[in-house]
């Protein structure tokens, strides 16, 4: 058997060098901390029906990265997005017919399910508009900063269309709470960032010149320390939503008996007696 069969490490690619056609994508100088920017500012960076599959493709690739370890999700010129394009989805979808629009539907679904998989934690850095189908991305991120001038709304009922659009009626009451969930779900009013602060929606609010760095500075945490263990942690976090005591305390003995089969965790023993900072390498 080679040395790429042993390890696996011949079935992963790099993807610093990564070409998106819908958005913009920025790597470290490292590799590991890539930066994913809507790019739409004019429109305050809307989703079409080509960059909800790109980024839905992306996501799910990502866990086959070499080197990418934590994502940083933003928007261009001082918003973060206005949801699905009026004219580019909206109006299309008023004359499809049922397939059709369930095929988008579940397309648009896809795209939180690949956010929830991938092994590298999401942070989303949201500024001024963060709506409809933009409050979704937000909300299937790991972790999310803001402005204390970000506004958030799931709007979907201003359009006459259900709160329940791509995970929403069971993710965001599992963050914000039930009653604050459906009260925005209900209303589609925007919730302020001081709301969402308050609320745990946001981990944190940062001036706008300070925010895109303060979640790089936060992925490049994230991805400097146990960024395999922080894969385990997001994929515990995902599976034990649906899972009684029992099989909670069994998945995470699992979970973390894994870990500590890794090299990284001997490594960090050794550096912690050797008094220095440890190396993860995530093997």
């Amino acid at each position: 058997m080679s040395d790429r069969d042993m390890t696996m490490k011949g079935y992963l690619k790099p993807f610093k060098d990564y070409k998106p056609e819908h958005f913009l994508w920025d790597v470290s100088e490292d590799g590991r901390v890539a930066t994913i920017r809507l790019n739409r500012p004019e429109r305050k960076n809307p989703l079409t029906f080509d960059s909800y599959a790109e980024l839905r493709d992306l996501f799910r690739d990502l866990a086959y990265a070499s080197d990418i370890r934590a994502i940083v999700l933003t928007g261009a010129g001082g918003n973060f997005s206005s949801g699905g394009d009026v004219f580019e989805i909206i109006e299309p979808l008023t004359r499809m017919a049922m397939p059709g629009l369930l095929a988008f539907t579940r397309m648009t679904g896809d795209l939180v399910k690949a956010m929830r998989k991938c092994p590298q934690p999401i942070i989303s850095a949201v500024d001024g508009i963060c709506a409809g189908a933009g409050a979704i991305l937000a909300m299937a991120s790991d972790l999310r900063l803001a402005t204390p001038e970000a506004k958030t709304a799931f709007l979907f009922t201003r359009v006459g269309l259900a709160g329940a659009d791509m995970g929403a009626c069971g993710i965001l009451p599992r963050i914000i709470g039930q009653g604050r969930a459906a009260e925005l779900l209900f209303t589609g009013r925007s919730m302020t960032a001081a709301e969402g602060q308050a609320w745990g929606f946001y981990n944190g609010l940062h001036a706008g010149t300070d925010l895109e760095q303060e979640a790089v500075k936060l992925a490049r945490s994230l991805a400097d320390g146990p960024w395999f263990a922080h894969g385990m942690t997001k994929t515990m976090l995902n599976q034990e939503w649906a899972m009684g005591i029992d099989e909670m305390i069994e998945s995470e003995a699992q979970a973390q008996a894994i870990c500590m089969a890794t090299q990284d965790f001997r490594r960090a023993f050794e550096a912690f007696a050797a008094k220095r900072r440890p190396e993860f390498e995530g093997d």
